[in-house]
């Protein structure tokens, strides 16, 4: 490949619609640890939060209708942990928390405005 065609991928990061901002900054910044490091508009309708190498983009749609799939997928180190806290805050669990043939125990959680989240951490 010659040089002129190499790409150099930066930051990719999940693009999560929300229905009310402020509920979502509350869940994510509370119960995961996450940071607000950028926000847009007034009302805001985008927002940044970030958490070590992690990093979660928060859209306003307020007529958002989730689909019935995973949006994001999220690799931790201790799936266990973050399995309780997806409980004690009362999210729905989708798929139990297992470990997979793939190499990861891993379960899938719904946040409050119905996104799909598949956690996983290698085994």
């Amino acid at each position: 490949m010659k040089d002129e065609n190499v790409i150099h991928f930066g930051r990719i990061a999940a693009m999560l619609p929300v229905k009310d901002m402020v509920r979502a900054h509350d869940f994510y910044t509370r119960a995961f640890g996450f940071t607000k490091t950028f926000e847009n508009g007034n009302p805001v309708g985008f927002m940044i939060l970030k958490r070590e190498g992690a990093e979660l983009h928060l859209s306003l749609q307020k007529d958002y209708d989730p689909p019935p799939f995973n949006v994001a997928h999220m690799i931790v180190d201790n799936a266990d942990a973050l399995h309780a806290i997806c409980q004690s805050e009362g999210l729905r669990i989708i798929k139990g928390l297992k470990d997979k043939d793939y190499g990861l125990r891993a379960f899938v959680f719904e946040d409050h405005d119905g996104n799909r989240i598949d956690v996983g951490q290698p085994i």
